[in-house]
């Protein structure tokens, strides 16, 4: 005869209003852009915690410093093509990542992490918890984030 324990789990949902967001910061140095952003994508997720839902912003804000340090593997630094369109006839443009470096550096690695978050509203909505600088001041110390090493 079977004997059923009559315990109950029910699955906890999270919400906005039950959901804990920490802040985190992350050091860009010398760290690989690829898996750098894979971890930071999951963090901004949430995928790292318990109470992970899939349709809820429940992932941590995520500050990344130094990220004019960054290294690209092999000769993706200079093979590599952002392309983008001006919305114009004739206005494709092209860039590599040296380039995008030089320019605007915090913006590699956030076209990197904005990628694999998800297409929809709720990507677009986790995407503004990603705070980028390419120095290694951020104005965030008020949120006191702790030091998260990947």
């Amino acid at each position: 005869m079977l004997i059923v324990d009559t315990l109950s789990y029910k699955t906890i949902s999270a919400n906005k209003n039950t959901v804990n967001k920490e802040w985190v910061i992350v050091d860009a140095k010398d760290a690989v852009l690829g898996r750098l952003a894979s971890e930071v994508a999951k963090m901004i997720r949430g995928k790292h915690k318990t109470s992970y839902t899939p349709h809820v912003d429940c992932g941590d804000n995520v500050i990344i410093i130094n990220a004019d340090k960054i290294k690209l593997t092999g000769k993706k630094l200079t093979d590599k093509v952002y392309v983008r369109h001006t919305g114009y006839p004739g206005g494709q443009r092209f860039q590599t990542p040296r380039e995008l470096l030089e320019k605007h550096p915090e913006r590699v690695i956030e076209k990197a992490v904005r990628g694999m978050l998800p297409k929809n509203r709720l990507g677009r909505r986790l995407f503004t918890n990603l705070f980028v600088y390419a120095a290694a001041e951020h104005p965030h110390s008020a949120q006191q984030p702790k030091e998260i090493q990947l």
